[in-house]
């Protein structure tokens, strides 16, 4: 077993416990030294080789942080050595010098005694957690080995690569060496793909990560299920902050409330699944009482007739008895988006898999949008900018005559990224072609994909699984190689040229050593590259030599980006009114509010309503978010953000708990409709969400053992999730049509 590689916090060397930390030590971090300072040994040291590591004092090493996609610059405080402290950069567009409680915790990562230590080979079953500590070089050779067999009995693309975040951009080059295209993330198709569709058919663009909403700048803000403030990415939450203190005026729709919620001035308690009702009755008042813009409409607009037309029929008192808000509420909050418009902005929100109709959903909040005047326009959608760094000079990649293998025969015609799912059926059916061997890096498959007994079902079917993290989550315990990567602040990734609203470009750097015989992914991929006979892709002798080439040609000092962390660009134009081009990029040129493109591809043109299965008698929607101190399912091993949140509880209205006997703090299971029974969750009786429906929060109820501190706390929604409904524009899985109940304590 892995027990052998186990080690207490004593072995280690830790100073304290990380279990001890307090919440009043840590709403310290900004200010003193946390309890983290009193580590000694060798998960102390700074970046080795490096003249820090013998520095005595406090150095301050900018880099950015790695655990949401925001990727926020920051600056990390190493005391004799030993790591300190994180905080924000102030020299940083994304985080102005401030940092969630995420980044602030980051710490936690680092000295982490769950984390993956050395190279790991499978010596039993897959899902066993049983290994053997092997070299490096070992892990490579075998990993190798089993990738070239592939090659010659399957082809290149019969490998496939699961990534998430920019740390994986060496592998993806890797791959696409190799001969592989089959790389995708579950950030498409289970979380933004339905909402960046929507508005490609709409605008021409997609919102982008981070989104080009101008929050700071709105006078009025529609959230639709947007739990800004749970949801913790970093400027947004701050612009939320600056908006609300400007006086903006707030509609949340959300049948739970949230924190955005309690500082709306109206709220929408709306019927589960039932959010495209809603669209389409504000665009009908809003059309029928010509209270849209229509200057901009009549400018910008194709094919607004027709749409009008189609959505006629959806009155507020037809949307009434569909969404359970009144129609008075209805014509208040669409008259409330007018008063304000342009500046009036509905945020696209992130994660859009919901119901199955989530592209045409996303479809009707841009096109509500586009009633504002709001694209181009300050207080909508401003046009991100970005610095001129030139990639890399590499060799061309190898052409493949094979398709990617996710979407066979142009099944989803509007997915323009790669789907997971697509991949893990391809890889049980062996439809298109077969696929053998699986890299996943950073993602926890087993949590992030819907259906994990799908899942294991095409895990089974492999040659190869290799799971390159930082911890062992669920999916580690399939692989048949295990590779420890060295953490965020322990190692250089790739440049972070953003997209935002001012040009900037930043850089991640090692400020404290790796604590064992973990490595970073360029390495990883570097190294074997060179096993597989393609070293001639990766020419650079290491990361600094690629960093430092790409910045030069660029024009941009290295020396300087490493002292501070980030280099900012001239402010450029981010509205039509300052010189933006108003071009838009659909086919007719226009905002598209009647789409031949879907209508050729035989979708409806304009949005319609699909109304919602409603629940099993006894049975409630189980609906699911965020927390603001935790990222997906990656940071419940991190001691410092588990002291804040260390299980998840299941929200219950008070009436539905007093029937069932159940009181805040009572421990009970969830049951789906399928007979799927959870870990013990604990019990929040409130009066802030509907009879309907109960909530979570994601990423609790790890089964992995060696999760030592995470194991069993909390209910897994993912466990719950043994259903979904694939999106059929661009193929997303709509997780929120599953359904549950109670099973009570004996």
């Amino acid at each position: 077993m892995f027990d052998s590689l186990r080690h207490t916090a004593a072995h280690d060397g830790y100073g304290v416990k990380m279990d001890s930390i307090s919440r009043r030590k840590f709403l310290k971090i900004g200010g003193t030294s946390l309890a983290l300072t009193a580590a000694a040994g060798p998960l102390g040291k700074a970046a080795a080789g490096s003249s820090r590591e013998n520095v005595r004092g406090v150095q301050k090493i900018p880099t950015f942080c790695d655990l949401c996609f925001w990727k926020c610059g920051a600056i990390a405080y190493v005391e004799d050595g030993k790591l300190w402290k994180v905080e924000g950069n102030p020299l940083d567009p994304l985080s102005q010098g401030r940092l969630c409680p995420r980044g602030s915790g980051g710490v936690g990562a680092h000295f982490d005694p769950d984390r993956l230590k050395y190279p790991l080979m499978r010596k039993s079953l897959r899902g066993k957690e049983e290994w053997v500590q092997v070299t490096w070089d070992e892990a490579l050779t075998f990993i190798a080995d089993k990738m070239n067999k592939i090659k010659a009995e399957h082809g290149p693309e019969a490998m496939a690569l699961f990534s998430h975040g920019i740390g994986g951009n060496f592998l993806k080059h890797l791959f696409k060496a190799y001969g592989s295209a089959n790389i995708g993330a579950p950030s498409f198709a289970q979380c933004r793909g339905p909402r960046d569709v929507g508005f490609r058919l709409t605008f021409g663009e997609d919102v982008a990560s981070p989104e080009r909403t101008d929050i700071r700048n709105a006078r009025c803000l529609v959230l639709i299920g947007s739990h800004l403030g749970e949801n913790m990415h970093n400027t947004q939450v701050q612009e939320f902050s600056e908006a609300v203190a400007n006086g903006a005026s707030l509609i949340v729709v959300d049948p739970r409330v949230s924190v955005a919620a309690g500082k709306a001035k109206y709220y929408l308690p709306i019927k589960p699944g039932t959010d495209m009702a809603l669209l389409l009755a504000w665009m009908n008042l809003l059309v029928s009482e010509k209270l849209y813009n229509q200057a901009y409409v009549d400018r910008y607009g194709f094919g607004f007739e027709q749409f009008a037309a189609e959505i006629q029929p959806y009155t507020p008192e037809w949307a009434y008895p569909e969404t359970g808000i009144e129609p008075e509420l209805i014509r208040a909050t669409a008259r409330e988006m007018a008063r304000y418009l342009p500046a009036t902005l509905i945020h696209p929100g992130r994660h859009a898999t919901w119901y199955g109709d989530d592209t045409q959903r996303s479809r009707a909040i841009a096109l509500l949008n586009a009633l504002m005047g709001n694209w181009g326009v300050k207080g909508g959608f401003y046009y991100p900018v970005s610095m001129e760094v030139p990639a890399y000079p590499y060799p061309a990649y190898p052409h493949s005559d094979r398709p990617k293998v996710d979407n066979p025969d142009n099944r989803y015609p509007f997915a323009h990224e790669v789907n997971t799912n697509g991949i893990r059926k391809a890889t049980i059916s062996g439809v298109p072609y077969p696929v053998k061997g699986w890299f996943v890096n950073a993602t926890n498959l087993i949590h992030a994909l819907p259906d994990e007994q799908e899942t294991i079902r095409a895990i089974q079917n492999l040659d190869l699984l290799v799971v390159i993290d930082v911890i062992p989550a669920e999916i580690a315990g399939w692989a048949d190689v295990v590779l420890p990567e060295s953490v965020y602040l322990e190692r250089f990734d790739d440049l972070n040229v953003e997209w935002f609203r001012e040009p900037f470009v930043a850089l991640r750097q090692p400020v404290v050593a790796a604590p064992h015989d973990q490595k970073p992914n360029w390495w990883i991929a570097k190294k074997l590259a060179e096993k597989l006979g393609l070293g001639h892709y990766f020419p650079w002798k290491d990361v600094e030599e690629y960093l430092a080439y790409r910045l030069n040609t660029a024009g941009l000092d290295y020396g300087r980006l490493k002292r501070e962390g980030i280099i900012r660009g001239e402010k450029q134009p981010v509205y039509f009114a300052e010189g933006v081009p108003d071009v838009f990029p659909t086919p007719s040129g226009k905002i598209e509010f009647y789409s031949l493109q879907l209508a050729q591809a035989g979708f409806d043109p304009v949005p319609k309503y699909t109304q919602p299965a409603p629940p099993p008698d006894g049975y409630f929607r189980l609906l699911f978010g965020r927390a603001p101190v935790h990222s997906f399912s990656r940071t419940q091993s991190n001691r410092v953000l588990m002291d804040m949140l260390d299980e998840n509880e299941v929200w219950i209205n008070q009436d539905i708990a007093t029937r069932w006997g159940l009181k805040s703090g009572d421990y009970i299971r969830l049951k789906n409709q399928d007979g799927v029974i959870s870990n013990r969750i604990k019990v929040k009786a409130t009066e802030r969400i509907r009879t309907d429906c109960v909530y979570i929060i994601h990423g609790f109820g790890h089964n992995a053992r060696q999760l030592t501190y995470a194991y069993q706390k909390g209910a897994s929604d993912a466990q719950l999730i043994t259903r979904y409904k694939t999106d059929p524009i661009m193929g997303g899985t709509a997780m929120n049509v599953n359904f549950v109940t109670f099973e009570l304590e004996a």
